[in-house]
């Protein structure tokens, strides 16, 4: 059997970093991790191709040399998934799609031959034994979840690690928190299910014989959604993997803001090599906090928690979100102030949206409320359903939020509230390299000399120079994550 993995294009948005590539030289910013995984669940004897639409193109050969095309995707992708699925169809290529969107929406898809859907190390063989006999049914789902001490090493053999900018890795699966916009809970379940240490060393293993160095992102939703394990058994150990290999990555990966309470976790975190966490902040409206059910953001300084976080080494990128039935008219200027003085530099601020298995569907589902498909981009000035603030304030509060904080002025700002007081807890965390020479030169150019309002860019520069010239590297880095963003939000100066 000829297989063809095939992994959707992202769109331009505000996590693709699309503008920010040609800085790196990279093709994409993170690999397919779970087109990967798929790959080791499949037959050692059958042969596996995986093309990565964020890397290349899909090409007739490929196409004609498969017996068999698997996607698999998440609800951003959703217009490649198409143009893919039509491609595929024109050569009456027989598909097998799974992951968020298919499982969430397959309902959508009624030209997909099989729908591999939940959790694959149990569906997947299922259909696969299936297919072998000649039996395959068109949708295989589970309402079990899955051990996760069977899940394969991910294949790195079917892609040139050399075109992203992050490799990756999954420790645990599910949350312990039930937020009603999200979906993640309904997808994989409140108990937290985990990797073991030994499987996370050989995935690193892997990773390292394979030649990558730089960032690994752990993709885990809430990756301190089982503290006690991280403390005494993986933590611990990828300490000690890290010293031994002179210390060759680092972390990147999600977590509550709970982080934050837990000092010994923080440090534990900071000697294994991460240094950035993503945190869902949503508002510091705290009856919109009640409203959604975020209970691990109530009742608490949130300022002081991201500083928190902060000042432990570890750099918080945040979500915020607008368009909660409880905002008040306040919340704009409330969320822009709360930013700024965090100190976020990557903030990604949308527009409240409801995915088909969260709660918050069902809600405004009884309450006649949906009136459209998620599409897994919040911030692209959407929604899929009727707020109950007025439609137009609330556009032209969340534009307003979107060009205050990525405007040259507040954007620069926020980079030099950061940095002032970071200290890189890792050796050799913000030398420079050859690749970030050949960044700084293109941002040189590209932000410094042809793009408007280069005065912000120069004033960093020598700011970073002549009082913390460690953090240059850093600076450039911010810089050009800026010049993205205000690539996506178009008009911004």
């Amino acid at each position: 059997m000829n297989i063809l993995l095939i992994y959707p294009k992202y769109p331009d948005t505000y996590w693709s970093f699309k503008h920010a590539l040609k800085f790196v030289s990279k093709k994409a910013s993170n690999v397919p991790l779970g087109m990967l995984t798929i790959a080791s669940l499949m037959p050692a004897d059958w042969n596996k191709k995986l093309i990565d639409l964020n890397v290349t193109e899909l090409d007739d050969d490929s196409l004609i040399w498969a017996d068999l095309v698997f996607i698999g995707a998440m609800s951003v992708q959703m217009d490649s998934v198409k143009r893919t699925i039509q491609r595929c169809k024109l050569v009456h290529m027989k598909i097998v799609a799974g992951g968020p969107l298919f499982t969430e929406e397959y309902d959508l898809f009624p030209d997909i031959d099989y729908l591999v859907l939940n959790e694959a190390e149990i569906t997947l063989p299922r259909f696969i034994a299936d297919f072998q006999r000649d039996q395959a049914h068109r949708i295989y789902q589970t309402e079990e979840f899955a051990d996760l001490s069977n899940t394969p090493l991910p294949d790195y053999s079917l892609i040139e690690l050399k075109n992203y900018v992050t490799a990756g890795i999954q420790y645990s699966r599910g949350c312990p928190f039930d937020c009603e916009f999200c979906d993640i809970t309904a997808l994989f379940g409140r108990k937290v299910r985990t990797k073991s240490s030994g499987q996370i060393v050989a995935e690193l293993d892997t990773l390292l014989l394979q030649g990558w160095k730089g960032g690994v992102f752990f993709v885990d939703d809430n990756f301190i959604g089982h503290k006690q394990s991280l403390k005494t058994e993986l933590l611990p150990v990828m300490i000690k993997w890290m010293k031994t290999h002179q210390y060759p990555f680092h972390f990147i990966t999600e977590a509550s803001v709970n982080l934050a309470d837990d000092d010994e976790l923080m440090n534990l975190m900071v000697q294994a090599g991460f240094d950035k966490v993503f945190v869902g902040i949503e508002t510091v409206e705290e009856n919109s906090l009640i409203e959604c059910n975020k209970i691990q953001n109530k009742k608490r300084n949130l300022l002081q928690s991201v500083h928190s976080i902060q000042e432990a080494g570890i750099e918080v990128f945040a979500g915020f979100i607008v368009g909660f039935d409880n905002d008040p008219p306040s919340i704009f200027q409330r969320q822009i102030d709360f930013i700024q003085q965090s100190g976020i530099i990557t903030a990604m601020v949308g527009l409240l949206n409801a995915p088909r298995h969260s709660k918050l569907y069902k809600r405004l589902q009884q309450e006649g409320r949906i009136v459209d498909t998620f599409h897994g981009d919040n911030t692209n000035y959407a929604m899929n359903f009727t707020p109950s603030m007025d439609k137009d304030l609330l556009m032209n509060g969340y534009q307003k939020i979107i060009h205050d904080i990525y405007s040259s002025k507040s954007y620069y700002e926020r980079v030099m509230v950061f940095l002032k007081k970071y200290r890189p807890p890792i050796k050799g965390k913000g030398k420079m390299s050859f690749n970030k020479l050949l960044a700084f030169l293109k941002s040189i150019y590209y932000i410094g000399i042809v793009k408007k309002n280069q005065k912000y860019f120069w004033n960093l520069f020598f700011w970073c120079l002549f009082n913390k010239p460690k953090s240059l590297p850093l600076a450039i880095t911010y810089s050009i994550y800026g010049y993205h963003f205000r690539k996506v939000f178009k008009g911004l100066n």
